[in-house]
């Protein structure tokens, strides 16, 4: 229809400025509507009802059109005929293959080693997988990698930590959590130094900076340490391997839990080699320069596009930042995956530094889309998360709490379940709560945690469309009992049809998601379908309908318990059978 719309304004008008194909959207005036008139009104220079008139009778003209009409200024809309609704239904079923012969480098989760994976991770961790899932279902050939934070001055301090507060008792019950007690403990002495010694102490010291002209003794000690780490010393070495191998035992068991895997797990050290013919590929080409002992880039709004501070590439001791290891980063993908895209899943506060990366990657020439997926922050009600402070819940207590009042919302509904079925539903409804939170809200806002709103079971939410498909499920098994299956559809009513016309936006609903980075569109989608489903379920019997009429829903039954669980699983959630 669209390539048609498209060839008839070439026709009338000429072919400059046409698009190769018009877009017909769904509308809540019509089944679907064609914008383009008022869009190529500017470029071809005509009064949009003209264009809108032009188009027209090839719309007419369509096998799949009942009706269509012009209306306001320009507006096509089309009703479609049943018989071609009912002819493809299943192509909601399908996800057209538009990254086919693709390559997207996908970079999330990335949590900081010997610190426990705590909830505000679970944005980057969950909205990566789910574009990991959305992006492969579409055809992108994906790469999944884990840039874990296993490097940097944080390790001398940890170091320095580790001899002076270790509880041995304490490390071989919980690893991670003594490390953090570890790192709290060092943080509020260095703090105390500081204090002592007058010296300015700002919430989030940057650890990469310059020592201060008075640096506490706990500083210098942990400064040490760091050097020899990065030496190769072999104790300090051996110690930064063991908190690597114990954090990744632990983020594995969390990652096994969500359902989340990656294909590369390549760290921050991974690249240690890489940086100094990193910075030096920059100063050869000009895009670095010296000053005052270290390696800075510039940038300029006439040659980047905008301002912005300069990048620290180098410190003046020969040290290299993280800055420093993103740009190998970004040289080493494009050299071993050939990427059309790269995205990267942080949070907000990340937004200056990954336009600075990308604007040194286009000056090296790197030709692939880059894209920063950020999120906003996730709080506490008391303010934000510090691991300094040890102000933080654990991802895993908070596993726990879904799943246990999961539990509880189980038991009310269904107190036949047997325990094993009760755990099982407690799990998927649980961990599903927990993900769709997050992801059913524009990434880009602000989330303050609060227990009832991760774990509420109303509204938008996982268990409202899981407890859609398990309706469904009761439905097919009652019917089952009749020897009644799924059949051709028959004449629609209106809900069906409603019901019918929601279930074939599900291909473009997930393509909008590959395109925007921006999963709440298929919660969305999929909330919508649910009550497509519950306004169907409501209007039009199934178990009691006559024989055509049944297997016809029973079809339609089918088609939509399938578009939910293909959806959530996207999403990496999970179905039950029951509720």
């Amino acid at each position: 229809m669209g390539s048609a719309a498209s060839a008839a304004l070439v026709k009338a008008f000429g072919a400059e400025g046409v698009p190769p194909s018009l877009v017909f959207e769904p509308s809540p005036r019509a089944d679907v509507q064609c914008t383009a008139a008022m869009q190529l009104a500017k470029a071809l220079r005509k009064p949009p009802r003209d264009l809108a008139a032009a188009i027209l009778p090839s719309v007419l003209a369509h096998p799949a059109v009942e009706k269509a009409e012009m209306a306001g200024a320009g507006f096509i809309n089309v009703t479609l005929r049943d018989a071609w609704i009912a002819e493809h239904l299943d192509d909601a079923l399908t996800h057209r293959p538009v990254g086919a012969g693709q390559t997207v480098v996908l970079d999330y989760s990335s949590p900081n080693v010997a610190k426990p994976m705590h909830i505000g991770h679970i944005r980057s961790t969950i909205l990566g997988e789910a574009m990991k899932r959305v992006l492969r279902a579409v055809g992108y050939t994906v790469v999944a990698d884990n840039h874990l934070g296993d490097w940097g001055t944080q390790f001398g301090k940890l170091i320095v930590g580790w001899r002076r507060y270790l509880d041995r008792a304490a490390y071989e019950r919980d690893p991670v959590g003594e490390l953090l007690r570890i790192y709290v403990k060092y943080s509020e002495e260095e703090k105390a130094q500081k204090l002592a010694l007058g010296a300015p102490v700002k919430e989030g010291d940057d650890d990469d900076a310059p020592l201060p002209a008075q640096a506490p003794a706990l500083l210098l000690e942990a400064r040490a340490e760091l050097v020899k780490l990065q030496a190769g010393d072999p104790e300090n070495v051996a110690l930064w391997k063991q908190f690597v191998d114990v954090s990744m035992a632990e983020f594995d068991r969390t990652y096994k839990r969500l359902g989340v895997s990656f294909d590369e797990v390549l760290g921050e050290s991974f690249y240690n080699d890489m940086l100094a013919a990193t910075v030096d590929e920059l100063l050869e080409k000009g895009i670095a320069e010296h000053s005052q002992g270290a390696v800075i880039v510039t940038f300029t709004k006439e040659r980047d596009g905008e301002a912005m501070p300069p990048m620290l590439v180098r410190k003046a001791d020969g040290g290299f930042l993280y800055g420093t290891s993103d740009i190998a980063a970004m040289r080493y993908r494009m050299g071993r995956w050939s990427p059309s895209r790269i995205l990267i899943v942080t949070d907000e506060r990340q937004q200056l530094h990954f336009r600075q990366l990308f604007a040194v990657a286009r000056r090296l020439g790197v030709p692939a889309r880059l894209e920063h997926v950020w999120f906003g922050l996730m709080r506490l009600p008391e303010g934000t998360f510090s691991t300094r402070d040890g102000n933080v819940i654990s991802l895993e207590s908070l596993l726990d709490e879904a799943e246990k009042r999961a539990a509880d919302v189980a038991r009310s509904l269904n107190a036949d379940l047997a325990e094993a079925e009760l755990a099982e539903v407690a799990r998927v409804v649980g961990l599903g709560s927990v993900k769709y939170n997050d992801l059913s809200k524009d990434r880009q806002t602000l989330i303050t945690f609060t227990w009832d709103k991760a774990l509420s079971l109303q509204g938008n939410t996982a268990p409202y469309v899981q407890y859609a498909y398990a309706r469904i499920r009761s439905i097919q098994r009652k019917v089952a009992e009749l020897g009644a299956v799924p059949g051709p559809l028959v004449a629609l009513e209106p809900t069906e049809r409603a019901l019918v016309m929601t279930l074939l936006r599900y291909p473009l609903a997930v393509e909008e998601v590959a395109m925007s980075s921006r999963p709440h569109a298929l919660c969305d989608y999929l909330f919508e379908l649910a009550g497509a489903f519950s306004s169907f379920f409501n209007d039009c019997p199934v178990k009691d309908a006559e024989p055509a009429v049944r297997a016809a829903r029973l079809t339609l039954c089918d088609r939509v318990a399938t578009v939910l669980r293909r959806g959530l699983d996207l999403l990496g959630i999970e179905v039950v059978e029951r509720m």
